[in-house]
Protein backbone atom coordinates (compact mmCIF):
# COMPACT_ATOMS: atom_id res chain seq x y z
CA UNK A 1 0.00 0.00 0.00
CA UNK A 2 1.13 3.52 -0.81
CA UNK A 3 2.70 5.60 1.83
CA UNK A 4 -0.45 8.22 1.78
CA UNK A 5 2.79 11.11 3.35
CA UNK A 6 5.33 10.26 0.32
CA UNK A 7 1.82 9.86 -2.17
CA UNK A 8 -0.72 12.53 -1.30
CA UNK A 9 -4.23 12.03 -3.08
CA UNK A 10 -4.80 14.54 -6.08
CA UNK A 11 -6.69 18.01 -4.97
CA UNK A 12 -9.01 19.56 -7.13
CA UNK A 13 -7.78 23.49 -8.00
CA UNK A 14 -8.65 25.75 -5.47
CA UNK A 15 -10.88 28.75 -7.02
CA UNK A 16 -10.26 32.50 -6.53
CA UNK A 17 -13.53 32.05 -3.75
CA UNK A 18 -11.70 29.43 -1.84
CA UNK A 19 -8.47 30.96 -2.16
CA UNK A 20 -9.78 34.08 -0.66
CA UNK A 21 -11.63 32.91 1.91
CA UNK A 22 -8.89 30.60 3.50
CA UNK A 23 -5.89 33.18 3.07
CA UNK A 24 -5.12 36.75 4.24
CA UNK A 25 -6.93 35.31 7.76
CA UNK A 26 -10.47 35.74 5.59
CA UNK A 27 -9.77 39.70 4.90
CA UNK A 28 -10.28 38.23 1.37
CA UNK A 29 -13.51 36.78 1.64
CA UNK A 30 -14.99 40.34 3.84
CA UNK A 31 -13.67 42.60 0.77
CA UNK A 32 -15.68 39.45 -1.69
CA UNK A 33 -18.84 39.78 0.35
CA UNK A 34 -18.46 43.37 0.34
CA UNK A 35 -18.26 43.63 -3.51
CA UNK A 36 -21.14 40.80 -4.57
CA UNK A 37 -23.50 42.45 -2.16
CA UNK A 38 -24.79 44.92 -5.09
CA UNK A 39 -26.51 47.50 -2.16
CA UNK A 40 -29.13 49.19 -3.39
CA UNK A 41 -31.65 51.05 -1.64
CA UNK A 42 -34.69 48.72 -2.69
CA UNK A 43 -34.67 45.66 -0.80
CA UNK A 44 -35.16 42.32 -2.83
CA UNK A 45 -38.65 40.32 -1.61
CA UNK A 46 -37.89 37.18 -0.78
CA UNK A 47 -40.78 35.22 -2.67
CA UNK A 48 -42.86 36.43 -4.04
CA UNK A 49 -44.12 38.91 -1.07
CA UNK A 50 -43.67 43.06 -2.63
CA UNK A 51 -41.32 45.22 -1.16
CA UNK A 52 -42.51 47.74 0.78
CA UNK A 53 -42.96 51.19 -1.36
CA UNK A 54 -41.11 54.43 0.11
CA UNK A 55 -44.33 56.15 0.83
CA UNK A 56 -47.71 55.27 0.32
CA UNK A 57 -48.65 54.50 -3.53
CA UNK A 58 -51.62 55.47 -5.85
CA UNK A 59 -51.48 52.26 -7.99
CA UNK A 60 -50.43 48.33 -7.65
CA UNK A 61 -50.20 48.11 -11.57
CA UNK A 62 -49.34 49.26 -14.52
CA UNK A 63 -50.77 48.77 -18.06
CA UNK A 64 -48.44 50.71 -20.84
CA UNK A 65 -50.12 50.60 -24.49
CA UNK A 66 -46.75 51.76 -26.70
CA UNK A 67 -47.34 53.09 -30.06
CA UNK A 68 -44.52 52.31 -31.49
CA UNK A 69 -43.40 54.01 -34.47
CA UNK A 70 -44.39 57.26 -33.95
CA UNK A 71 -48.28 58.24 -33.48
CA UNK A 72 -48.61 62.13 -34.82
CA UNK A 73 -50.03 64.30 -32.00
CA UNK A 74 -51.52 66.98 -34.40
CA UNK A 75 -53.21 64.30 -35.44
CA UNK A 76 -54.95 63.02 -32.44
CA UNK A 77 -54.81 65.36 -29.13
CA UNK A 78 -53.24 67.98 -30.04
CA UNK A 79 -55.11 69.95 -32.60
CA UNK A 80 -53.29 72.91 -34.54
CA UNK A 81 -55.48 75.20 -36.29
CA UNK A 82 -52.81 77.54 -38.33
CA UNK A 83 -51.62 74.26 -39.94
CA UNK A 84 -54.85 74.46 -41.97
CA UNK A 85 -54.76 78.54 -42.36
CA UNK A 86 -51.24 78.07 -43.93
CA UNK A 87 -51.36 74.14 -45.27
CA UNK A 88 -49.23 74.16 -48.56
CA UNK A 89 -46.87 76.91 -47.57
CA UNK A 90 -43.43 76.90 -46.16
CA UNK A 91 -42.31 76.52 -42.90
CA UNK A 92 -41.79 80.43 -41.03
CA UNK A 93 -38.75 79.57 -39.84
CA UNK A 94 -35.80 77.05 -39.84
CA UNK A 95 -36.57 73.63 -38.95
CA UNK A 96 -33.82 70.78 -37.71
CA UNK A 97 -32.57 68.10 -39.25
CA UNK A 98 -35.03 65.75 -39.34
CA UNK A 99 -34.84 61.33 -40.04
CA UNK A 100 -34.51 62.02 -43.84
CA UNK A 101 -34.20 65.56 -44.36
CA UNK A 102 -37.27 65.82 -46.87
CA UNK A 103 -39.01 68.52 -45.41
CA UNK A 104 -41.74 69.86 -47.51
CA UNK A 105 -44.50 71.89 -46.78
CA UNK A 106 -46.90 72.71 -44.09
CA UNK A 107 -49.70 69.74 -43.54
CA UNK A 108 -52.53 70.24 -41.48
CA UNK A 109 -54.56 67.51 -40.19
CA UNK A 110 -56.62 65.02 -42.58
CA UNK A 111 -59.22 64.39 -39.12
CA UNK A 112 -61.23 66.96 -37.47
CA UNK A 113 -61.01 67.86 -33.90
CA UNK A 114 -64.19 67.72 -31.14
CA UNK A 115 -64.32 68.61 -27.77
CA UNK A 116 -65.78 66.04 -25.84
CA UNK A 117 -66.24 65.32 -22.12
CA UNK A 118 -67.14 67.66 -19.21
CA UNK A 119 -63.53 69.06 -19.82
CA UNK A 120 -64.25 69.59 -23.25
CA UNK A 121 -60.66 68.24 -24.05
CA UNK A 122 -60.26 68.03 -27.88
CA UNK A 123 -59.49 64.25 -29.60
CA UNK A 124 -59.28 63.94 -32.99
CA UNK A 125 -61.81 61.64 -35.18
CA UNK A 126 -59.19 58.98 -35.38
CA UNK A 127 -60.35 57.95 -31.43
CA UNK A 128 -63.92 58.18 -31.22
CA UNK A 129 -64.10 55.83 -28.74
CA UNK A 130 -60.97 56.95 -26.46
CA UNK A 131 -62.89 60.16 -26.89
CA UNK A 132 -66.05 58.85 -24.77
CA UNK A 133 -63.60 58.33 -22.00
CA UNK A 134 -61.56 61.18 -22.26
CA UNK A 135 -62.64 62.77 -18.41
CA UNK A 136 -60.82 59.65 -16.88
CA UNK A 137 -57.65 61.21 -19.13
CA UNK A 138 -54.65 63.48 -18.45
CA UNK A 139 -52.86 64.61 -22.00
CA UNK A 140 -49.75 65.58 -21.53
CA UNK A 141 -48.74 67.55 -25.02
CA UNK A 142 -45.02 68.85 -24.03
CA UNK A 143 -43.45 65.88 -23.98
CA UNK A 144 -39.71 65.75 -25.22
CA UNK A 145 -37.24 63.11 -26.24
CA UNK A 146 -33.78 63.21 -27.28
CA UNK A 147 -33.75 60.81 -30.12
CA UNK A 148 -35.34 60.45 -33.63
CA UNK A 149 -34.02 56.95 -34.50
CA UNK A 150 -36.79 54.78 -33.70
CA UNK A 151 -34.41 51.75 -31.91
CA UNK A 152 -32.49 54.27 -30.02
CA UNK A 153 -35.67 56.38 -28.82
CA UNK A 154 -37.00 53.02 -28.32
CA UNK A 155 -34.48 52.02 -25.92
CA UNK A 156 -34.96 55.93 -24.47
CA UNK A 157 -38.60 55.62 -23.32
CA UNK A 158 -38.06 52.09 -21.90
CA UNK A 159 -34.83 52.41 -20.09
CA UNK A 160 -33.93 55.73 -19.72
CA UNK A 161 -30.47 55.25 -22.05
CA UNK A 162 -30.55 54.91 -25.84
CA UNK A 163 -28.89 51.69 -26.38
CA UNK A 164 -28.81 48.25 -24.75
CA UNK A 165 -27.41 46.48 -21.29
CA UNK A 166 -30.22 48.92 -19.22
CA UNK A 167 -33.21 47.38 -17.58
CA UNK A 168 -36.27 48.14 -19.07
CA UNK A 169 -39.22 50.15 -16.39
CA UNK A 170 -40.98 47.29 -16.10
CA UNK A 171 -38.00 45.74 -14.52
CA UNK A 172 -37.25 48.46 -12.22
CA UNK A 173 -40.70 48.47 -10.98
CA UNK A 174 -40.56 44.62 -10.09
CA UNK A 175 -37.16 45.27 -8.84
CA UNK A 176 -38.50 47.81 -6.65
CA UNK A 177 -41.86 46.39 -5.23
CA UNK A 178 -41.64 42.98 -6.08
CA UNK A 179 -44.75 40.95 -7.42
CA UNK A 180 -48.18 40.06 -6.01
CA UNK A 181 -48.61 37.07 -8.15
CA UNK A 182 -46.95 33.77 -6.60
CA UNK A 183 -47.80 31.79 -10.32
CA UNK A 184 -46.88 34.69 -13.05
CA UNK A 185 -43.74 36.96 -13.66
CA UNK A 186 -44.15 40.61 -12.40
CA UNK A 187 -43.41 41.79 -15.56
CA UNK A 188 -45.23 40.61 -18.49
CA UNK A 189 -44.96 41.69 -22.26
CA UNK A 190 -47.88 40.89 -24.54
CA UNK A 191 -48.05 41.02 -28.29
CA UNK A 192 -48.91 39.27 -31.27
CA UNK A 193 -45.78 37.90 -32.70
CA UNK A 194 -43.16 40.63 -32.79
CA UNK A 195 -40.92 43.45 -31.77
CA UNK A 196 -40.54 46.97 -31.69
CA UNK A 197 -36.86 47.68 -33.53
CA UNK A 198 -34.48 47.66 -30.65
CA UNK A 199 -35.44 43.93 -30.00
CA UNK A 200 -36.01 42.36 -26.78
CA UNK A 201 -33.16 44.41 -24.95
CA UNK A 202 -36.09 46.65 -24.64
CA UNK A 203 -37.59 44.71 -21.90
CA UNK A 204 -34.68 43.15 -20.30
CA UNK A 205 -33.45 43.18 -16.61
CA UNK A 206 -30.01 44.67 -17.84
CA UNK A 207 -27.90 44.30 -14.70
CA UNK A 208 -30.92 43.75 -12.82
CA UNK A 209 -31.35 40.33 -11.23
CA UNK A 210 -33.07 37.74 -14.17
CA UNK A 211 -36.19 37.72 -12.22
CA UNK A 212 -36.95 41.23 -13.24
CA UNK A 213 -36.89 40.31 -17.32
CA UNK A 214 -39.81 40.57 -19.15
CA UNK A 215 -41.73 37.84 -19.74
CA UNK A 216 -43.08 37.44 -23.39
CA UNK A 217 -46.91 36.16 -23.17
CA UNK A 218 -48.92 35.83 -26.73
CA UNK A 219 -52.38 35.13 -25.80
CA UNK A 220 -53.76 34.11 -29.71
CA UNK A 221 -50.88 31.80 -29.86
CA UNK A 222 -51.16 27.67 -29.84
CA UNK A 223 -48.35 27.74 -26.90
CA UNK A 224 -49.10 31.48 -25.80
CA UNK A 225 -45.59 31.41 -23.36
CA UNK A 226 -42.48 29.28 -24.90
CA UNK A 227 -42.07 26.02 -23.73
CA UNK A 228 -45.17 26.25 -21.27
CA UNK A 229 -46.60 22.84 -21.91
CA UNK A 230 -45.62 20.76 -19.83
CA UNK A 231 -43.35 17.44 -21.46
CA UNK A 232 -43.27 14.84 -18.45
CA UNK A 233 -46.04 14.10 -15.54
CA UNK A 234 -46.06 16.47 -12.66
CA UNK A 235 -44.74 13.71 -10.11
CA UNK A 236 -42.05 13.40 -12.01
CA UNK A 237 -41.04 17.17 -12.71
CA UNK A 238 -41.74 17.88 -8.91
CA UNK A 239 -39.16 15.40 -8.53
CA UNK A 240 -36.64 16.52 -11.23
CA UNK A 241 -36.96 20.32 -9.86
CA UNK A 242 -36.33 19.41 -6.40
CA UNK A 243 -33.13 17.99 -7.44
CA UNK A 244 -32.28 20.79 -9.33
CA UNK A 245 -32.92 23.21 -5.88
CA UNK A 246 -30.82 21.21 -3.93
CA UNK A 247 -28.05 21.04 -6.06
CA UNK A 248 -28.39 24.77 -6.71
CA UNK A 249 -28.96 26.22 -3.07
CA UNK A 250 -25.56 23.47 -2.45
CA UNK A 251 -23.88 26.21 -5.13
CA UNK A 252 -25.49 29.19 -4.04
CA UNK A 253 -23.60 28.83 -0.71
CA UNK A 254 -20.09 29.15 -2.36
CA UNK A 255 -20.97 32.14 -4.48
CA UNK A 256 -22.24 33.71 -1.35
CA UNK A 257 -25.31 33.58 -1.99
CA UNK A 258 -25.20 35.57 -5.57
CA UNK A 259 -28.44 37.64 -6.79
CA UNK A 260 -28.14 36.12 -10.17
CA UNK A 261 -27.99 32.35 -8.69
CA UNK A 262 -30.95 33.37 -6.76
CA UNK A 263 -32.69 34.40 -9.38
CA UNK A 264 -32.52 31.41 -11.10
CA UNK A 265 -33.31 29.14 -8.44
CA UNK A 266 -36.73 31.67 -8.15
CA UNK A 267 -37.38 31.57 -12.24
CA UNK A 268 -37.59 27.37 -12.09
CA UNK A 269 -40.10 27.68 -9.54
CA UNK A 270 -41.99 30.23 -11.13
CA UNK A 271 -41.90 28.67 -14.35
CA UNK A 272 -42.99 25.86 -13.34
CA UNK A 273 -46.40 27.48 -11.28
CA UNK A 274 -46.97 29.29 -14.63
CA UNK A 275 -47.17 25.62 -16.46
CA UNK A 276 -50.93 25.95 -14.95
CA UNK A 277 -51.24 29.66 -14.50
CA UNK A 278 -50.91 30.43 -18.38
CA UNK A 279 -53.53 28.16 -19.62
CA UNK A 280 -55.79 29.53 -16.98
CA UNK A 281 -54.67 33.53 -17.83
CA UNK A 282 -55.56 33.27 -21.39
CA UNK A 283 -59.15 31.11 -21.39
CA UNK A 284 -61.47 33.97 -21.40
CA UNK A 285 -64.99 30.95 -21.96
CA UNK A 286 -65.61 32.40 -18.58
CA UNK A 287 -65.88 36.38 -19.55
CA UNK A 288 -69.36 37.35 -20.55
CA UNK A 289 -70.32 38.62 -24.26
CA UNK A 290 -71.14 42.03 -23.60
CA UNK A 291 -67.48 42.38 -22.42
CA UNK A 292 -66.22 40.27 -25.67
CA UNK A 293 -67.87 43.41 -27.71
CA UNK A 294 -67.17 46.15 -25.24
CA UNK A 295 -63.51 45.43 -26.23
CA UNK A 296 -63.96 44.45 -29.80
CA UNK A 297 -62.78 40.88 -30.12
CA UNK A 298 -65.71 40.07 -32.52
CA UNK A 299 -64.51 42.25 -35.15
CA UNK A 300 -63.50 41.06 -38.77
CA UNK A 301 -60.23 43.18 -38.31
CA UNK A 302 -57.80 40.91 -37.38
CA UNK A 303 -55.58 43.94 -36.10
CA UNK A 304 -58.74 45.12 -34.05
CA UNK A 305 -59.24 41.28 -32.70
CA UNK A 306 -55.75 41.25 -31.69
CA UNK A 307 -55.32 44.03 -29.77
CA UNK A 308 -58.84 43.37 -28.32
CA UNK A 309 -57.09 40.29 -26.96
CA UNK A 310 -54.13 41.70 -25.36
CA UNK A 311 -55.80 44.86 -23.77
CA UNK A 312 -58.22 42.13 -21.69
CA UNK A 313 -55.28 39.84 -21.26
CA UNK A 314 -53.73 42.89 -19.88
CA UNK A 315 -56.74 43.42 -17.19
CA UNK A 316 -56.93 39.51 -16.29
CA UNK A 317 -52.90 39.88 -15.47
CA UNK A 318 -53.35 42.92 -13.37
CA UNK A 319 -56.25 40.76 -11.54
CA UNK A 320 -54.20 38.17 -10.92
CA UNK A 321 -51.29 40.43 -9.14
CA UNK A 322 -48.88 41.15 -11.94
CA UNK A 323 -46.67 44.19 -11.75
CA UNK A 324 -46.41 45.87 -15.15
CA UNK A 325 -48.06 44.48 -18.24
CA UNK A 326 -46.73 45.98 -21.83
CA UNK A 327 -48.84 45.71 -24.88
CA UNK A 328 -47.16 45.88 -28.35
CA UNK A 329 -48.19 46.72 -31.34
CA UNK A 330 -46.62 45.36 -33.96
CA UNK A 331 -48.83 43.15 -35.81
CA UNK A 332 -47.69 43.92 -39.38
CA UNK A 333 -51.24 44.00 -40.49
CA UNK A 334 -51.67 47.42 -38.36
CA UNK A 335 -48.83 49.12 -40.23
CA UNK A 336 -50.83 49.70 -43.71
CA UNK A 337 -47.33 51.02 -45.75
CA UNK A 338 -45.43 51.39 -42.40
CA UNK A 339 -43.35 48.75 -41.14
CA UNK A 340 -43.97 45.71 -38.55
CA UNK A 341 -42.06 47.00 -36.03
CA UNK A 342 -42.87 50.67 -36.32
CA UNK A 343 -46.63 50.68 -37.37
CA UNK A 344 -47.32 54.39 -36.40
CA UNK A 345 -43.90 55.03 -38.98
CA UNK A 346 -46.58 56.91 -41.90
CA UNK A 347 -43.05 58.63 -43.88
CA UNK A 348 -46.29 58.00 -46.58
CA UNK A 349 -49.49 57.76 -46.81
CA UNK A 350 -50.66 59.07 -43.19
CA UNK A 351 -54.15 58.34 -44.11
CA UNK A 352 -54.06 54.88 -44.43
CA UNK A 353 -51.52 54.10 -42.24
CA UNK A 354 -52.69 56.19 -38.99
CA UNK A 355 -56.51 55.68 -39.90
CA UNK A 356 -56.02 51.53 -40.02
CA UNK A 357 -53.75 51.77 -36.65
CA UNK A 358 -56.03 53.97 -34.85
CA UNK A 359 -59.31 51.40 -35.62
CA UNK A 360 -57.38 48.67 -34.16
CA UNK A 361 -56.54 50.06 -31.14
CA UNK A 362 -59.22 53.06 -30.14
CA UNK A 363 -61.75 50.40 -29.04
CA UNK A 364 -59.97 47.70 -27.12
CA UNK A 365 -57.53 51.20 -25.36
CA UNK A 366 -61.06 52.42 -24.12
CA UNK A 367 -62.77 49.51 -23.20
CA UNK A 368 -59.86 48.84 -21.32
CA UNK A 369 -60.23 51.78 -18.96
CA UNK A 370 -64.14 51.06 -18.96
CA UNK A 371 -63.74 47.94 -17.77
CA UNK A 372 -61.58 48.32 -15.21
CA UNK A 373 -63.55 51.65 -13.93
CA UNK A 374 -66.57 49.28 -14.03
CA UNK A 375 -64.68 46.35 -11.55
CA UNK A 376 -62.53 49.10 -9.46
CA UNK A 377 -59.37 48.79 -10.78
CA UNK A 378 -58.76 51.87 -12.23
CA UNK A 379 -57.95 53.55 -8.81
CA UNK A 380 -55.69 50.88 -8.69
CA UNK A 381 -53.81 50.75 -11.78
CA UNK A 382 -51.79 53.22 -14.10
CA UNK A 383 -52.35 53.19 -17.72
CA UNK A 384 -49.66 54.84 -20.16
CA UNK A 385 -51.01 55.96 -23.86
CA UNK A 386 -47.41 56.98 -25.26
CA UNK A 387 -45.46 56.81 -28.92
CA UNK A 388 -41.38 57.28 -28.91
CA UNK A 389 -42.27 60.46 -30.63
CA UNK A 390 -44.63 62.63 -32.53
CA UNK A 391 -44.13 63.54 -36.22
CA UNK A 392 -44.08 66.95 -38.14
CA UNK A 393 -45.96 69.78 -39.23
CA UNK A 394 -44.77 69.55 -42.67
CA UNK A 395 -45.43 67.31 -45.22
CA UNK A 396 -42.24 64.65 -46.17
CA UNK A 397 -43.07 63.15 -49.51
CA UNK A 398 -46.73 63.87 -50.74
CA UNK A 399 -48.29 62.89 -47.78
CA UNK A 400 -46.82 61.90 -44.82
CA UNK A 401 -44.83 62.52 -41.85
CA UNK A 402 -41.07 62.52 -40.51
CA UNK A 403 -40.43 62.25 -37.13
CA UNK A 404 -40.47 64.81 -33.69
CA UNK A 405 -39.13 64.40 -31.22
CA UNK A 406 -39.21 68.08 -30.30
CA UNK A 407 -42.33 68.22 -28.91
CA UNK A 408 -45.57 65.26 -28.85
CA UNK A 409 -48.63 64.09 -26.87
CA UNK A 410 -49.03 61.09 -24.54
CA UNK A 411 -52.11 60.25 -22.02
CA UNK A 412 -52.31 58.98 -18.28
CA UNK A 413 -55.19 56.91 -16.78
CA UNK A 414 -55.81 55.60 -13.56
CA UNK A 415 -55.17 56.23 -10.20
CA UNK A 416 -53.41 59.73 -8.80
CA UNK A 417 -53.89 60.69 -11.98
CA UNK A 418 -56.05 64.46 -12.15
CA UNK A 419 -58.26 63.26 -14.68
CA UNK A 420 -60.11 65.25 -17.59
CA UNK A 421 -57.12 67.89 -17.50
CA UNK A 422 -54.69 68.66 -20.47
CA UNK A 423 -51.09 69.61 -19.07
CA UNK A 424 -48.08 71.70 -21.25
CA UNK A 425 -48.37 72.92 -25.02
CA UNK A 426 -46.04 72.96 -28.23
CA UNK A 427 -46.22 76.23 -30.42
CA UNK A 428 -48.90 77.15 -32.95
CA UNK A 429 -47.13 74.00 -35.72
CA UNK A 430 -46.81 71.46 -32.82
CA UNK A 431 -43.28 71.84 -33.19
CA UNK A 432 -41.57 72.06 -29.96
CA UNK A 433 -42.75 71.93 -26.65
CA UNK A 434 -42.71 75.44 -24.96
CA UNK A 435 -44.87 75.53 -21.87
CA UNK A 436 -44.36 72.56 -19.34
CA UNK A 437 -41.51 71.26 -21.18
CA UNK A 438 -40.76 67.45 -20.24
CA UNK A 439 -38.44 64.52 -20.72
CA UNK A 440 -39.20 60.84 -20.77
CA UNK A 441 -37.13 60.57 -17.06
CA UNK A 442 -39.78 63.03 -16.02
CA UNK A 443 -42.02 60.43 -16.93
CA UNK A 444 -40.42 57.32 -15.53
CA UNK A 445 -40.17 59.82 -12.26
CA UNK A 446 -44.05 59.87 -12.13
CA UNK A 447 -44.87 56.53 -12.81
CA UNK A 448 -42.37 55.35 -9.81
CA UNK A 449 -43.74 58.04 -8.18
CA UNK A 450 -47.28 56.92 -8.37
CA UNK A 451 -46.14 53.26 -7.53
CA UNK A 452 -44.84 54.61 -4.19
CA UNK A 453 -41.23 54.71 -5.38
CA UNK A 454 -39.15 57.50 -5.09
CA UNK A 455 -36.87 57.42 -8.22
CA UNK A 456 -33.95 59.13 -6.99
CA UNK A 457 -33.75 56.45 -4.09
CA UNK A 458 -34.30 53.31 -6.13
CA UNK A 459 -30.99 52.37 -7.43
CA UNK A 460 -28.60 49.02 -8.44
CA UNK A 461 -24.89 49.33 -7.68
CA UNK A 462 -23.51 47.72 -10.98
CA UNK A 463 -19.77 48.12 -12.79
CA UNK A 464 -19.13 50.60 -9.08
CA UNK A 465 -21.66 52.51 -9.74
CA UNK A 466 -24.98 53.13 -8.80
CA UNK A 467 -27.42 53.04 -11.31
CA UNK A 468 -31.51 54.43 -11.21
CA UNK A 469 -34.27 54.64 -14.22
CA UNK A 470 -33.74 58.33 -14.28
CA UNK A 471 -30.30 58.26 -14.50
CA UNK A 472 -29.78 61.72 -12.57
CA UNK A 473 -32.73 63.54 -14.48
CA UNK A 474 -35.87 63.25 -13.90
CA UNK A 475 -39.00 65.18 -12.11
CA UNK A 476 -42.54 64.61 -10.81
CA UNK A 477 -44.87 65.65 -13.25
CA UNK A 478 -46.83 67.15 -10.03
CA UNK A 479 -49.16 69.13 -12.61
CA UNK A 480 -50.68 65.78 -13.85
CA UNK A 481 -51.10 64.35 -10.15
CA UNK A 482 -54.78 64.40 -8.20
Amino acid sequence: MLDPRLHPLPRQPLSRREMLRTTSTGFGMLALAGLMADPAYADQPAGPTPAPPHFEPKVKSVIFCYMSGGLSHIDSFDPKPRLAKEAGQPMPFETARTMFNQDGNIMPSPWDFHRYGDAGTPVSDLFPHIATCIDDVAVVRSMTAKFMEHAQANFYFHCGQPFTGFPSMGSWTTYGLGSESKDLPGFVVVGTGGIPLGGINMFSNGFLPAEHQGSFLYPGAEEPLANIAPRESDARQRRRLDFVRKLDTMYLETTARHSQVEAAIKNYETAYRMQVAVPELVDISGETEATRKLYGLDSTFAPKANYAMQCLTARRLIERGVRFVELTMVDGRHRGNGNASNPWDQHTDLILGHGRNAFAVDQPVAALIKDLKSRGLLDETLVIFAPEFGRTPFVQGTNGRDHNPFGFSLWLAGGGVKAGTVYGATDEYGYHAIEGIRTVHDLHATVLHLLGIDHTKLSYRFGGRDFRLTDVHGHVIEQVLA
